[in-house]
């Protein structure tokens, strides 16, 4: 397929620049009292090169996660640029081996306009969707994890049992419409409208979805949501959990379920993915 647009090298001086170093602090004397935004890349062009490295990078946590299972799984990024188009894993390349130079650049009708693969035809279907539908998304997260699966399964939204689980508490909806595959373009928007404004969706039967305004909140948050699923299921196993009162599960969603904090939580896994597995960048 033809090139659309110019792709940078990712040479080491262009990788520095794009180490998360320049997010904002508001400070009151020597106490931090907030974050206020992941870093800001200079152009264009950067802007897409950090987006596809942390997107490589995200394929290899999911395998190191077991969030691998078979074919299954995508996540896709917008493009900084042709925003109608968004970049995404090639099908049938196991996530732990998925470099930079392997993503696909797919436009609004399903085709690839950039990079060597086969599209996952699920994925354009759910993601095209899902990208139309909410501009504010700049990445969406969906795979068969093993507890997010299991918890799909009840057709039930997850409780504030924890911290954790407390970043989900009313932001997240459920589909229970089950109907094989998503092939059809009408299902992909109906998964869509369900997510609504929501930053989670359970997928009855079949598992989890995630979305955000970068592609490390996004990731988090599924990361985030598949455990949550698992310590749910292990603590009804054990007996009958004690949830967070809505109050006070509303106040930590506030603190704990932020864009900022997605991002900055998947900063020590983008330096461990970086350390041990730096081909993922070329």
């Amino acid at each position: 397929m033809g090139s659309v647009i110019s792709t940078l090298s990712t040479s080491a001086s262009s990788q520095a620049r794009l180490q998360p170093q320049a997010y904002s602090l508001a400070r009151d004397g020597d106490h931090v009292i907030r974050w206020e935004h992941p870093p800001q890349q200079a152009s264009v062009e950067l802007e897409r090169l950090y987006r596809k490295q942390r997107l490589a990078a995200s394929f290899r946590l999911f395998a190191r996660y077991g969030f691998d299972m078979g074919g299954a799984g995508h996540i896709t990024v917008r493009d900084p640029e042709l925003k109608d188009y968004f970049w995404v894993n090639p099908v049938g390349v196991h996530f732990s081996q998925i470099r930079v130079s392997d993503l696909l650049l797919v436009n609004d009708q399903g085709k690839i306009v950039e990079g060597q693969g086969l599209l996952n035809q699920a994925a354009f279907t759910i993601h095209a969707a899902l990208h139309a539908e909410r501009p504010d998304v700049i990445a969406a997260a969906h795979a068969h994890s093993l507890y997010g699966k299991a918890w799909s399964s009840l057709g039930r939204l997850l409780d504030p049992l924890t911290q954790d689980a407390c970043a989900f508490y009313e932001n997240h909806a459920l589909f229970n419409d089950y109907t094989g595959v998503v092939l059809d373009l009408n299902e992909g928007q109906r998964i869509a409208q369900t997510l609504g404004s929501h930053k989670a969706l359970i997928l009855q039967n079949h598992g989890l979805l995630t979305v955000g305004r970068t592609v490390e909140a996004a990731v988090w948050r599924f990361i985030a949501l598949d455990n949550a699923a698992h310590t749910q299921l292990l603590a009804e196993a054990a007996g009958k959990p004690i949830p967070i009162p809505e109050e006070v599960a509303k106040l930590t969603a506030r603190q704990v379920g932020t864009e900022f904090g997605g991002w900055f939580s998947f900063q020590p896994l983008w330096d461990r993915v970086v350390a041990e597995e730096p081909d993922f960048l070329l």
